[in-house]
């Protein structure tokens, strides 16, 4: 039976053992790239409008399990140095797993031991989905296809054109694109909150010129019948 226990687990689990071992995973691919000359490398953590930028992290509003790597190029670029770094993510996250599995078997670890099996078993978890060879969302490869077909064919050889690791530089193009596009939104939304009012204003602006035009008016019809019935 789901309890308040198993509630606070799930809580636990998915806003901060899931998003830590993601960064985690993604903190390989930054580390390994480290050591052939990555340039304009950047880990972004989070989405939505920026918090704010320290170095190569950017952290942005929403924070949740989505942290991701990019970079523009390498200094030392082949085929040994791209499998290096899609294997990264799979060693971090191996590593840890083993090495806070052990703790735990050699009673190194003695307290909050449920969290820290939560934690190796997530790492375990995105191990798994990352050295399999298979593809995911859109037909795009995993870390494990991709290390596969380099191995085999020297290459790439799926069909996807977007990038599986992004361009830092097209990255921070798009995010620039995407908040104009939300400022404008924002002051439209302004604007159109403003125009009631603003047309209340011009409505009343105007019902009193026209209480004015026939107070005149009265006025004139009233000087034009004294006048007659002094005439008179």
């Amino acid at each position: 039976m789901f309890g308040l226990s198993d509630l606070l687990s799930l809580i636990i689990s998915a806003f901060l053992i899931l998003p830590t071992v993601v960064f985690i995973r993604e903190m390989g691919y930054l580390i390994v790239s480290e050591v052939f000359g990555v340039e304009n490398a950047r880990l972004t953590i989070g989405t939505g409008p920026r918090i704010f930028k320290l170095g190569i992290f950017d952290v942005r509003k929403y924070y949740h399990l989505y942290s991701w790597f990019s970079y523009d190029s390498l200094k030392r670029k082949s085929n040994f140095a791209y499998v290096c770094i899609y294997a990264g993510p799979i060693l971090t996250n191996l590593v840890l797993a083993l090495t806070l599995n052990a703790l735990l078997a050699n009673g190194v670890i003695q307290e909050y031991v449920k969290f820290w099996d939560r934690f190796v078993f997530y790492a375990f978890y995105y191990v798994l989905f990352d050295v399999v060879p298979m593809k995911t969302f859109n037909g795009r490869p995993n870390n494990g296809l991709i290390i596969y077909e380099m191995l085999r064919y020297g290459r790439r050889t799926d069909y996807n054109q977007e990038p599986f690791i992004p361009s830092t530089t097209e990255v921070e193009k798009q995010y620039e694109e995407e908040m104009e596009r939300i400022e404008e939104i924002s002051e439209q939304e302004k604007e159109n909150e403003k125009d009631p009012q603003e047309r209340a204003e011009i409505e009343q602006e105007k019902k009193q010129e026209q209480d004015e035009l026939k107070e005149q008016e009265e006025e004139e019809k009233k000087e034009v019948i004294e006048q007659r019935q002094k005439g008179d």
